[in-house]
Parts: structure tokens; sequence; C-alpha cells
């Protein structure tokens, strides 16, 4: 299975600053990778990168991801953004359900999982995230609790599960500088892999990455576990240096 490494710039991003970092990094891909690369970036700067894109043709083996979407598909909702309109700029796969959305905007697994159907109804791969906090680590509930979280995708996309792509995020590794050891990562992974598979018979077929803090030092250990199939990289991502060289450990 092909390698996916996603960035995730979260809020972080300027014109300025995304010319910069989009210029460096057409230089590192010029030995164009051997593993699916996607950049998902903040909504406003989608033109830019399109446009940046068809002047920098390193870039053209870059595919374009949103942070969020929407889960109607249009109408009354102020300040929300539709597959449709993701669409429109060729965005090729879509955040749902990440930890931050589901602390700080109180998303449920329910509407994680309307935001997956409506992303997939427009041929959009939704990365479906999922994981515990520290108090459900320490509780014992980690399976328990992201089998919860992708039950409800499943559940509302059982006919095109094997579209979507997985994000292990433990939350009490992201952005603290801890990570799950490579073999703990993995043992979840196995799960959901499980998981999957008694749900598609085409699971085969979905990606499930880790969203952890993944970086330069730890990328190889990780993406050597047999059922860890990349990265969805926040912090890293915005430095070029250690982005590449995640990449590059993806591609080995």
């Amino acid at each position: 299975m092909t390698a996916l490494i996603a960035a995730n710039w979260k809020m972080n991003a300027s014109l300025a600053a995304n010319e910069a970092l989009l210029g460096a990094l057409a230089v590192g891909m010029a030995f164009r990778p051997a593993c699916d690369v996607a950049l998902c970036i903040p909504a406003p700067y989608m033109a830019q990168f399109a446009a940046l894109v068809s002047r920098l043709p390193a870039l053209t083996c870059v595919a374009l991801g949103a942070q969020d979407v929407s889960s109607q598909p249009s109408g009354a909702f102020t300040g929300e953004v539709s597959a449709a309109m993701l669409k429109d700029f060729a965005c090729r796969y879509a955040i749902v359900g990440h930890s931050e959305r589901r602390l700080h905007h109180g998303e449920t697994d329910a509407l994680v999982a309307a935001k997956a159907q409506q992303a997939l109804a427009q041929g959009i791969t939704p990365i479906v995230c999922v994981g515990e906090t520290l108090a459900e680590r320490d509780a014992g509930r980690t399976t328990e609790v992201v089998k919860r979280q992708l039950a409800a995708v499943i559940q509302a996309n059982g006919h095109c599960i094997s579209e979507i792509v997985v994000a292990y995020e433990p939350v009490w590794a992201i952005g603290t500088g801890k990570t799950a050891s490579p073999q703990d990562a993995q043992a979840v992974h196995a799960v959901l892999r499980a998981q999957l598979a008694a749900a598609s018979a085409n699971a085969s077929r979905v990606k499930i990455i880790y969203g952890g803090s993944m970086n330069a030092s730890n990328a190889a250990m990780l993406l050597a576990q047999p059922d860890i199939d990349g990265g969805l990289i926040g912090g890293a991502s915005l430095k070029v240096a250690d982005f590449l060289s995640i990449v590059s450990a993806a591609c080995a």
C-alpha cells in the first residue's frame, strides 16, 4: 500500500509565508516521492495554492486537502464550507473529526460521520480522525473510544467505507511533544484495521495513518509498523526540512 503523508497546517498561514514554504517544498519535492503527499491548508489560501502549483511543477504531485468540511451540502449555514465548494478547488482530502474540532467545537461522532458522508458524496477522501484523551487512556478505554468513533462513520458510510482514510491521533500526544511508542501505536492501528475488515471486504484499501506528533526523528520507526500507512503531520509540516524527511521515510 502506498503511504500517505498529509500535512495539517492548522491555523498557521499567510500569503507571504505560504509562498516561501511552498517554494522551498517544491525544491525538495523535485525527486517525485513514491508516496502520496497532501497539504491540508486553511480554506482562504486554496486559490493561492492552485496558482503556485501552476508556477511550480514539482508541486503537481502534492494533493490539496481541507482541514474541515460542512456536514450540510448548502444553505443558511454562515461560515461553513461545503464539500462542493472544496471540489471547485480540486480538493482531494478533507480532515474530519480532528481532536481540536471535537474539543473546541463540540463535534460529536454523528456530526463527524455526516461530514465524512458529505466529502465522499463529492469524491473527496475524508481523513477521519479518532483518538483518546489522556484520561481515557489511563482508564484503559483506548480501544473502546476509537472503536466507537470509527463505528459512527462506518454506520453512516458503510457502502463506501473503503474510500476513507483513518487517522489515529492520541489526543494526549498532539502538540505536546509526546508520542505513542511505535508498538503502542501499532496496537491501536491493528484494532482499527480489524474493525474495518469486519465492516467491508475492501477494508485492505483503507490507509490508517498516525497523527500523534510524528516528526523527523520518529517517523521511520512509526512507519515501519505493519498497520501504520503514513502520517498526519502537524507542527513538523511547517518546517520544510522536517516534512521532507518524513516524506523520505515514508518512501523508503
